[in-house]
């Protein structure tokens, strides 16, 4: 299937929209790359995701966690499973409502996620270091400086 090329909006350059084609091919790759530096081989995607999403929310229900994911409940369910038989969760009655639990991370979760980010972190300044010069990444550090604005709102 061939893929036609982006129209151009009206009012904005062929600069502006190649900018942000290149700028979303590139984030993609790097992010699936720094997954791939620390993936663990008994977890699953989907679990490492849940994973890294119970240690950014902190205590939270399964439903809770679903939506944030954009998973089903069920789904999300049998990931927290999979993630309590490794001993990185653990389940415990919430103290406002006695039929649901809340998930929190076990010593070993918290342990694995400051591992991954360890690792994650070394490899990609190394990654710098190793392919660019100084020159080079006083340049990117700059462009990543001007890049904060289309974070900001």
């Amino acid at each position: 299937m061939a893929h036609e090329p982006l129209q151009t909006p009206a009012g904005v350059s062929d600069s502006a929209v190649r900018s942000a084609r290149d700028l979303r091919v590139v984030f993609s790759r790097l992010r699936r790359r720094i997954r791939e530096v620390a993936t663990d081989e008994d977890l699953t995607p989907s679990q490492e995701s849940a994973l890294t999403l119970v240690g950014k929310h902190g205590a939270a229900t399964a439903s809770a966690l679903a939506s944030a994911e954009g998973v089903r409940p069920q789904s999300m369910a049998a990931t927290l499973a999979a993630l309590d038989q490794h001993g990185l969760i653990r389940r415990s009655p919430d103290p406002d409502d006695g039929r649901r639990h809340l998930v929190t991370l076990t010593e070993a979760g918290r342990a694995r996620i400051e591992d991954n980010m360890q690792v994650r972190s070394e490899w990609l300044a190394r990654a710098f270091e190793d392919r660019y010069t100084e020159q080079e990444r006083q340049t990117i550090i700059k462009a990543l400086g001007l890049m904060e604005r289309l974070s900001e709102q």
